[in-house]
C-alpha cells in the first residue's frame, strides 16, 4: 500500500489572489480565489480593513480550515535603470 501525504492549506500563504466577495474588516469575511496545488480554490478571507470585490490580495495567514487572512497587494513594477557605476 502506498503512502499518501496530506497537503495543508498552509500552501496558500504567500499566494496572490482576487477577492470574489468583498471583505468587511472586523465585521465579516469575504471570499478569495487563489491558485494553489495547480488549481483554483476559494477560501474565506478576513482582512483588517474592508477591501472591495476584485481587489488583488496576498494571503498572509491561515486562521483555520479554509479561512485565511489577506492584505491588499499591488503587483510590483520594477524599472530597469541599467548597470550601476557607468
Amino acid at each position: 500500500m502506498g503512502e499518501y501525504a496530506i497537503v495543508s492549506d498552509a500552501v496558500a500563504i504567500g499566494c496572490v489572489g482576487r477577492l470574489v466577495v468583498a471583505t468587511r474588516g472586523d465585521r465579516g469575511p469575504g471570499e478569495v480565489l487563489v491558485t494553489v496545488r495547480g488549481a483554483k480554490e476559494t477560501f474565506l478571507a478576513w482582512s483588517d480593513d474592508p477591501l472591495p470585490k476584485d481587489s488583488q490580495v496576498l494571503v498572509v495567514e491561515i486562521r483555520s480550515g479554509r479561512t485565511v487572512v489577506v492584505e491588499p497587494w499591488q503587483t510590483p513594477h520594477h524599472t530597469w535603470t541599467g548597470p550601476t557605476g557607468e
